[in-house]
Protein backbone atom coordinates (compact mmCIF):
# COMPACT_ATOMS: atom_id res chain seq x y z
CA UNK A 1 0.00 0.00 0.00
CA UNK A 2 1.56 3.43 -0.91
CA UNK A 3 0.80 6.34 1.15
CA UNK A 4 -0.80 9.48 0.22
CA UNK A 5 1.43 12.31 -1.05
CA UNK A 6 1.92 13.93 2.44
CA UNK A 7 0.99 13.17 6.03
CA UNK A 8 0.33 16.38 8.42
CA UNK A 9 -0.81 16.94 12.07
CA UNK A 10 -4.25 17.66 12.90
CA UNK A 11 -4.38 18.75 16.70
CA UNK A 12 -6.80 17.09 19.02
CA UNK A 13 -8.28 19.87 21.10
CA UNK A 14 -11.37 18.83 22.24
CA UNK A 15 -12.00 17.94 25.85
CA UNK A 16 -12.31 14.24 26.42
CA UNK A 17 -15.51 13.03 27.75
CA UNK A 18 -13.91 10.62 29.83
CA UNK A 19 -11.89 12.94 31.84
CA UNK A 20 -15.10 14.18 33.81
CA UNK A 21 -12.92 15.34 36.76
CA UNK A 22 -9.84 17.61 37.54
CA UNK A 23 -8.05 14.64 39.14
CA UNK A 24 -8.09 12.71 35.39
CA UNK A 25 -7.39 15.81 33.76
CA UNK A 26 -4.49 16.60 35.35
CA UNK A 27 -2.98 13.80 34.14
CA UNK A 28 -4.19 14.14 30.63
CA UNK A 29 -1.31 14.26 27.94
CA UNK A 30 0.06 17.63 26.98
CA UNK A 31 -0.75 17.05 23.35
CA UNK A 32 -2.32 14.68 21.01
CA UNK A 33 -2.21 14.86 17.11
CA UNK A 34 -3.83 13.10 14.48
CA UNK A 35 -1.62 12.03 11.43
CA UNK A 36 -3.91 12.66 8.65
CA UNK A 37 -3.95 13.03 5.02
CA UNK A 38 -4.35 17.02 4.17
CA UNK A 39 -5.63 16.34 0.75
CA UNK A 40 -8.73 14.37 2.30
CA UNK A 41 -9.16 14.86 5.74
CA UNK A 42 -8.41 10.63 6.23
CA UNK A 43 -7.05 9.70 9.43
CA UNK A 44 -3.78 7.21 9.35
CA UNK A 45 -2.28 7.45 13.24
CA UNK A 46 -1.65 9.30 16.01
CA UNK A 47 1.42 10.70 17.91
CA UNK A 48 0.50 11.39 22.09
CA UNK A 49 3.63 13.24 23.91
CA UNK A 50 2.15 12.71 27.52
CA UNK A 51 4.52 15.00 29.76
CA UNK A 52 7.91 16.72 29.21
CA UNK A 53 8.57 17.92 32.43
CA UNK A 54 11.59 15.62 32.50
CA UNK A 55 12.39 16.24 28.57
CA UNK A 56 10.94 15.66 25.40
CA UNK A 57 8.92 12.99 25.05
CA UNK A 58 10.65 9.25 24.44
CA UNK A 59 8.46 6.39 22.93
CA UNK A 60 8.69 3.99 19.94
CA UNK A 61 6.50 4.05 16.72
CA UNK A 62 3.69 1.33 16.26
CA UNK A 63 2.23 -0.41 13.49
CA UNK A 64 -1.08 -1.82 13.91
CA UNK A 65 -4.39 -1.82 11.52
CA UNK A 66 -6.55 -2.07 14.87
CA UNK A 67 -4.45 1.20 16.14
CA UNK A 68 -6.88 3.33 18.81
CA UNK A 69 -5.91 6.88 20.59
CA UNK A 70 -6.88 5.10 23.55
CA UNK A 71 -4.39 2.90 23.25
CA UNK A 72 -1.41 5.43 21.98
CA UNK A 73 -2.39 7.50 25.13
CA UNK A 74 -2.38 4.93 27.70
CA UNK A 75 1.40 3.74 26.37
CA UNK A 76 2.61 6.99 26.03
CA UNK A 77 1.83 7.63 29.59
CA UNK A 78 3.47 4.48 30.49
CA UNK A 79 6.36 5.80 28.83
CA UNK A 80 6.35 9.08 31.18
CA UNK A 81 6.06 6.67 34.28
CA UNK A 82 9.03 4.32 32.73
CA UNK A 83 11.18 7.15 31.70
CA UNK A 84 10.96 8.88 35.78
CA UNK A 85 11.12 6.11 37.34
CA UNK A 86 14.41 5.11 35.89
CA UNK A 87 15.54 8.70 36.17
CA UNK A 88 16.08 9.48 32.50
CA UNK A 89 15.90 13.07 31.22
CA UNK A 90 13.41 12.31 29.00
CA UNK A 91 9.47 12.74 29.26
CA UNK A 92 7.08 10.05 27.43
CA UNK A 93 5.29 9.71 24.36
CA UNK A 94 4.00 7.33 21.74
CA UNK A 95 3.14 7.21 18.13
CA UNK A 96 1.75 5.30 15.73
CA UNK A 97 0.39 4.43 11.94
CA UNK A 98 -2.81 2.24 11.54
CA UNK A 99 -1.38 -0.15 8.79
CA UNK A 100 -0.32 -4.07 8.95
CA UNK A 101 3.26 -4.32 9.52
CA UNK A 102 3.18 -7.64 7.25
CA UNK A 103 1.89 -6.07 4.21
CA UNK A 104 5.57 -4.55 3.89
CA UNK A 105 6.53 -8.69 3.44
CA UNK A 106 9.07 -8.43 0.63
CA UNK A 107 8.15 -4.54 -0.08
CA UNK A 108 10.72 -2.57 1.90
CA UNK A 109 10.33 0.38 -0.42
CA UNK A 110 6.46 0.91 0.46
CA UNK A 111 7.24 1.02 4.55
CA UNK A 112 10.04 3.85 3.52
CA UNK A 113 7.90 5.73 1.93
CA UNK A 114 5.24 5.39 4.68
CA UNK A 115 8.01 5.89 7.63
CA UNK A 116 9.64 9.16 5.30
CA UNK A 117 5.84 10.70 5.26
CA UNK A 118 5.51 10.20 8.77
CA UNK A 119 8.86 11.22 9.87
CA UNK A 120 7.99 14.78 8.01
CA UNK A 121 5.15 15.22 9.84
CA UNK A 122 6.50 14.61 13.19
CA UNK A 123 9.36 16.74 12.67
CA UNK A 124 6.61 19.86 13.65
CA UNK A 125 6.88 18.57 17.18
CA UNK A 126 10.22 18.90 18.10
CA UNK A 127 9.40 17.37 22.08
CA UNK A 128 8.65 13.87 20.50
CA UNK A 129 11.92 11.55 19.47
CA UNK A 130 11.26 8.39 18.15
CA UNK A 131 12.15 4.49 18.88
CA UNK A 132 11.42 1.37 17.19
CA UNK A 133 8.20 -0.29 18.75
CA UNK A 134 5.96 -3.03 17.10
CA UNK A 135 6.25 -3.13 13.46
CA UNK A 136 9.16 -0.64 13.38
CA UNK A 137 12.77 -1.54 13.53
CA UNK A 138 16.70 0.13 13.73
CA UNK A 139 16.80 0.69 10.09
CA UNK A 140 13.43 2.77 10.72
CA UNK A 141 14.91 4.88 12.86
CA UNK A 142 17.76 5.10 11.20
CA UNK A 143 16.26 6.81 8.22
CA UNK A 144 14.42 8.93 10.47
CA UNK A 145 17.96 9.97 12.10
CA UNK A 146 19.32 10.81 8.24
CA UNK A 147 16.04 12.92 7.35
CA UNK A 148 16.31 15.48 10.45
CA UNK A 149 20.28 15.42 10.14
CA UNK A 150 19.82 17.03 6.55
CA UNK A 151 17.05 19.09 7.68
CA UNK A 152 19.08 20.23 10.76
CA UNK A 153 22.67 19.99 9.01
CA UNK A 154 23.88 18.39 11.88
CA UNK A 155 24.02 14.64 12.73
CA UNK A 156 24.41 15.78 16.72
CA UNK A 157 21.10 15.86 17.94
CA UNK A 158 18.55 14.32 19.56
CA UNK A 159 15.47 14.81 17.01
CA UNK A 160 16.27 11.59 15.21
CA UNK A 161 15.37 9.12 17.68
CA UNK A 162 16.73 6.32 19.43
CA UNK A 163 17.82 2.54 19.02
CA UNK A 164 19.77 2.81 15.77
CA UNK A 165 21.73 0.20 13.80
CA UNK A 166 24.85 -0.64 15.82
CA UNK A 167 27.31 0.40 12.64
CA UNK A 168 25.69 4.05 12.74
CA UNK A 169 26.25 4.85 16.22
CA UNK A 170 23.28 2.96 17.47
CA UNK A 171 22.88 0.75 20.91
CA UNK A 172 20.97 -2.63 19.39
CA UNK A 173 18.33 -2.71 21.85
CA UNK A 174 17.37 -5.98 21.08
CA UNK A 175 20.84 -7.18 19.83
CA UNK A 176 21.66 -6.88 23.32
CA UNK A 177 18.70 -8.25 25.13
CA UNK A 178 18.66 -5.13 27.28
CA UNK A 179 15.43 -5.20 28.17
CA UNK A 180 15.47 -8.89 29.31
CA UNK A 181 18.70 -7.86 30.98
CA UNK A 182 16.55 -5.61 33.01
CA UNK A 183 13.88 -7.82 33.87
CA UNK A 184 16.52 -10.29 35.10
CA UNK A 185 18.43 -7.65 37.38
CA UNK A 186 14.52 -7.33 38.97
CA UNK A 187 14.16 -11.20 39.06
CA UNK A 188 17.75 -11.79 40.86
CA UNK A 189 17.06 -8.85 43.36
CA UNK A 190 13.79 -10.96 44.29
CA UNK A 191 16.52 -13.63 45.90
CA UNK A 192 17.64 -10.76 48.98
CA UNK A 193 14.20 -9.62 49.55
CA UNK A 194 11.75 -12.77 49.31
CA UNK A 195 12.73 -15.69 51.70
CA UNK A 196 11.45 -18.75 49.86
CA UNK A 197 12.20 -17.20 45.82
CA UNK A 198 15.50 -18.72 44.38
CA UNK A 199 16.30 -18.67 40.60
CA UNK A 200 18.20 -21.85 41.16
CA UNK A 201 15.34 -24.47 40.10
CA UNK A 202 12.99 -21.74 40.02
CA UNK A 203 9.75 -23.19 37.43
CA UNK A 204 9.67 -20.25 35.10
CA UNK A 205 6.52 -19.61 32.36
CA UNK A 206 7.31 -17.04 29.09
CA UNK A 207 4.07 -15.70 27.39
CA UNK A 208 5.98 -14.17 24.25
CA UNK A 209 9.32 -16.03 23.10
CA UNK A 210 10.21 -12.94 21.29
CA UNK A 211 13.02 -10.56 20.96
CA UNK A 212 12.38 -10.08 25.00
CA UNK A 213 11.33 -13.38 26.08
CA UNK A 214 13.79 -15.56 24.21
CA UNK A 215 17.07 -13.25 26.01
CA UNK A 216 15.52 -12.98 28.90
CA UNK A 217 15.21 -17.79 29.01
CA UNK A 218 18.69 -17.65 28.44
CA UNK A 219 19.35 -15.57 31.34
CA UNK A 220 17.38 -17.48 33.81
CA UNK A 221 18.07 -20.58 32.67
CA UNK A 222 22.38 -20.19 33.28
CA UNK A 223 20.87 -18.82 36.71
CA UNK A 224 19.71 -22.39 36.97
CA UNK A 225 15.67 -21.75 36.85
CA UNK A 226 13.71 -24.49 34.82
CA UNK A 227 12.21 -22.88 31.33
CA UNK A 228 9.00 -25.17 31.62
CA UNK A 229 6.75 -23.09 29.31
CA UNK A 230 6.77 -20.81 26.70
CA UNK A 231 4.35 -19.64 23.97
CA UNK A 232 4.66 -17.45 20.75
CA UNK A 233 1.92 -16.75 17.93
CA UNK A 234 2.03 -20.67 16.85
CA UNK A 235 2.12 -22.09 20.11
CA UNK A 236 2.14 -22.80 23.45
CA UNK A 237 4.61 -25.48 24.99
CA UNK A 238 4.77 -26.89 28.35
CA UNK A 239 6.90 -29.34 30.18
CA UNK A 240 7.47 -29.46 33.76
CA UNK A 241 10.79 -31.29 33.07
CA UNK A 242 11.84 -28.04 31.35
CA UNK A 243 11.78 -27.30 27.69
CA UNK A 244 15.24 -27.55 26.20
CA UNK A 245 16.08 -24.08 25.74
CA UNK A 246 18.76 -24.57 22.28
CA UNK A 247 15.80 -26.18 20.61
CA UNK A 248 13.42 -23.50 21.81
CA UNK A 249 16.12 -20.77 20.23
CA UNK A 250 16.33 -23.01 16.70
CA UNK A 251 12.83 -22.94 16.35
CA UNK A 252 12.29 -19.00 16.14
CA UNK A 253 13.91 -18.45 12.97
CA UNK A 254 11.35 -20.92 11.21
CA UNK A 255 8.24 -19.67 9.85
CA UNK A 256 5.75 -21.99 12.23
CA UNK A 257 7.54 -20.75 15.43
CA UNK A 258 7.40 -22.73 18.17
CA UNK A 259 4.68 -24.91 17.06
CA UNK A 260 7.99 -26.22 15.24
CA UNK A 261 9.73 -27.44 19.04
CA UNK A 262 10.75 -30.99 18.04
CA UNK A 263 10.09 -32.20 21.48
CA UNK A 264 7.33 -34.40 22.55
CA UNK A 265 5.80 -31.93 25.41
CA UNK A 266 2.65 -32.61 27.67
CA UNK A 267 1.12 -29.55 26.57
CA UNK A 268 1.05 -28.06 22.99
CA UNK A 269 -1.54 -25.82 22.07
CA UNK A 270 -1.84 -24.47 18.31
CA UNK A 271 -4.97 -22.93 18.60
CA UNK A 272 -7.23 -20.04 20.98
CA UNK A 273 -6.20 -22.18 24.17
CA UNK A 274 -2.12 -20.59 23.30
CA UNK A 275 -3.19 -17.95 26.46
CA UNK A 276 -4.34 -21.10 29.04
CA UNK A 277 -0.45 -21.49 29.27
CA UNK A 278 -0.50 -17.98 31.93
CA UNK A 279 -2.28 -20.16 34.17
CA UNK A 280 0.55 -22.93 34.19
CA UNK A 281 2.39 -23.79 37.78
CA UNK A 282 5.03 -21.64 38.25
CA UNK A 283 7.23 -19.40 40.61
CA UNK A 284 8.04 -17.23 37.75
CA UNK A 285 5.62 -15.74 34.76
CA UNK A 286 6.74 -13.34 32.67
CA UNK A 287 4.15 -11.93 30.44
CA UNK A 288 6.22 -10.26 27.46
CA UNK A 289 3.58 -10.19 24.46
CA UNK A 290 0.64 -7.92 24.11
CA UNK A 291 -1.55 -5.51 26.84
CA UNK A 292 -4.11 -7.16 29.36
CA UNK A 293 -2.57 -10.79 29.31
CA UNK A 294 -3.75 -11.24 32.66
CA UNK A 295 -7.33 -9.75 33.89
CA UNK A 296 -11.21 -11.30 34.86
CA UNK A 297 -10.75 -13.83 32.80
CA UNK A 298 -8.02 -15.39 34.57
CA UNK A 299 -6.55 -13.85 37.38
CA UNK A 300 -8.32 -16.81 39.64
CA UNK A 301 -6.11 -19.25 37.88
CA UNK A 302 -2.61 -17.65 38.03
CA UNK A 303 -0.69 -20.10 39.62
CA UNK A 304 2.96 -18.63 40.17
CA UNK A 305 4.60 -16.96 43.37
CA UNK A 306 6.12 -13.58 40.79
CA UNK A 307 4.70 -11.78 37.59
CA UNK A 308 7.16 -10.27 36.18
CA UNK A 309 5.99 -8.00 33.44
CA UNK A 310 8.20 -7.95 30.41
CA UNK A 311 5.32 -6.69 28.04
CA UNK A 312 3.62 -3.25 28.64
CA UNK A 313 0.58 -3.35 30.80
CA UNK A 314 0.08 -6.74 30.72
CA UNK A 315 -2.45 -6.41 33.77
CA UNK A 316 -4.31 -3.45 35.60
CA UNK A 317 -3.82 -2.44 38.73
CA UNK A 318 -6.95 -3.35 40.17
CA UNK A 319 -6.42 -7.00 39.08
CA UNK A 320 -2.72 -6.66 40.59
CA UNK A 321 -4.53 -5.29 44.15
CA UNK A 322 -6.41 -8.61 43.50
CA UNK A 323 -3.35 -10.63 43.06
CA UNK A 324 -1.21 -9.50 45.41
CA UNK A 325 -3.92 -9.31 48.56
CA UNK A 326 -5.92 -12.50 47.75
CA UNK A 327 -4.02 -14.57 46.30
CA UNK A 328 -0.99 -13.42 47.74
CA UNK A 329 1.10 -13.05 44.11
CA UNK A 330 3.57 -10.14 43.54
CA UNK A 331 3.42 -8.13 40.63
CA UNK A 332 6.50 -6.52 39.37
CA UNK A 333 5.11 -3.38 37.51
CA UNK A 334 5.98 -2.92 33.45
CA UNK A 335 7.44 0.31 33.86
CA UNK A 336 9.73 -0.44 36.56
CA UNK A 337 11.57 -3.65 35.61
CA UNK A 338 11.33 -3.64 31.56
CA UNK A 339 12.80 -0.08 31.47
CA UNK A 340 16.62 -1.99 29.94
CA UNK A 341 15.62 -0.90 26.61
CA UNK A 342 15.04 2.90 27.01
CA UNK A 343 17.86 3.21 29.01
CA UNK A 344 19.56 1.85 26.01
CA UNK A 345 18.18 4.13 24.36
CA UNK A 346 18.56 7.92 26.60
CA UNK A 347 22.52 6.14 26.58
CA UNK A 348 22.15 6.34 22.82
CA UNK A 349 20.61 9.81 22.75
CA UNK A 350 23.03 11.39 24.42
CA UNK A 351 25.97 9.91 23.10
CA UNK A 352 24.59 10.69 19.80
CA UNK A 353 24.02 14.48 20.74
CA UNK A 354 27.70 14.75 22.67
CA UNK A 355 30.84 13.21 20.90
CA UNK A 356 32.88 13.20 24.09
CA UNK A 357 30.15 11.47 25.83
CA UNK A 358 30.61 9.21 22.65
CA UNK A 359 34.20 9.07 22.96
CA UNK A 360 34.20 8.38 26.89
CA UNK A 361 31.52 5.85 26.11
CA UNK A 362 33.74 3.84 23.34
CA UNK A 363 36.71 3.97 25.72
CA UNK A 364 35.03 2.37 28.47
CA UNK A 365 33.22 -0.43 26.57
CA UNK A 366 29.24 0.72 25.46
CA UNK A 367 27.93 -2.71 26.24
CA UNK A 368 29.16 -2.89 29.11
CA UNK A 369 28.46 0.67 30.52
CA UNK A 370 25.01 0.78 29.35
CA UNK A 371 24.12 -3.08 30.99
CA UNK A 372 25.80 -1.73 34.15
CA UNK A 373 23.75 1.14 34.35
CA UNK A 374 20.53 -1.08 33.18
CA UNK A 375 21.67 -3.25 36.49
CA UNK A 376 21.97 -0.35 39.19
CA UNK A 377 19.09 1.39 37.80
CA UNK A 378 16.46 -1.63 38.04
CA UNK A 379 17.74 -3.46 40.74
CA UNK A 380 17.97 -0.31 43.00
CA UNK A 381 14.42 0.38 42.25
CA UNK A 382 13.01 -2.63 42.73
CA UNK A 383 14.34 -3.34 46.45
CA UNK A 384 13.88 0.61 47.31
CA UNK A 385 10.04 -0.40 46.32
CA UNK A 386 10.19 -3.72 47.91
CA UNK A 387 11.07 -1.88 51.04
CA UNK A 388 8.70 0.67 50.74
CA UNK A 389 5.63 -2.19 50.48
CA UNK A 390 7.16 -4.08 53.21
CA UNK A 391 7.07 -0.52 55.48
CA UNK A 392 3.66 0.58 54.04
CA UNK A 393 1.56 1.37 56.75
CA UNK A 394 -1.48 0.34 55.08
CA UNK A 395 -1.09 -3.63 54.65
CA UNK A 396 -3.06 -3.53 51.28
CA UNK A 397 -0.68 -1.35 49.37
CA UNK A 398 0.55 -2.97 45.94
CA UNK A 399 3.82 -2.95 44.48
CA UNK A 400 2.50 -0.62 41.44
CA UNK A 401 1.09 1.95 44.04
CA UNK A 402 4.61 2.87 45.61
CA UNK A 403 5.91 2.39 41.98
CA UNK A 404 3.62 4.99 40.82
CA UNK A 405 4.47 7.10 43.68
CA UNK A 406 8.15 6.78 43.30
CA UNK A 407 7.61 7.73 39.30
CA UNK A 408 5.80 10.96 40.32
CA UNK A 409 8.51 11.86 42.66
CA UNK A 410 10.88 11.83 40.13
CA UNK A 411 8.83 13.81 37.70
CA UNK A 412 8.38 16.43 39.89
CA UNK A 413 12.12 16.85 39.86
CA UNK A 414 15.02 14.87 41.18
CA UNK A 415 18.83 14.16 39.35
CA UNK A 416 19.45 12.01 36.19
CA UNK A 417 21.16 8.97 35.78
CA UNK A 418 22.99 10.34 32.83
Amino acid sequence: MLPPKRLTLDRVTAIDATLRFKRLQETAPETVDRIIDPETGAEWGYVVVDDTRRGPGLGGIRLAADLSLEEMRRLARVMTLKNSAAGLPFGGGKSGLKLDPRTFAGRPGHKREWITRFADALFALPQYITAPDMGTDENDVQLIHELYSRRLGTEHHLRGGASRPEEKGGIPIDGWGLTAHGLFAAARTLENHIDDFRLKGAWVVIQGFGNVGAPLAQKLSRAGARIVGCSDIHAALWDPEGLVLDDLLATRGHPEGLAGYPRPTPVKWLDERRDWLLEAPCDLLVPAARPDAIGAKNADRVDCKVVLQGANSPSSKTTEYYLENRRGILCLSDFIVNAGGVIGCAVELKQTAEPDFRESLLARGARAFTEDLIDKTISGNVAALLIRLRQAEKKDRIFREEALGLAEEKLAGGETIL
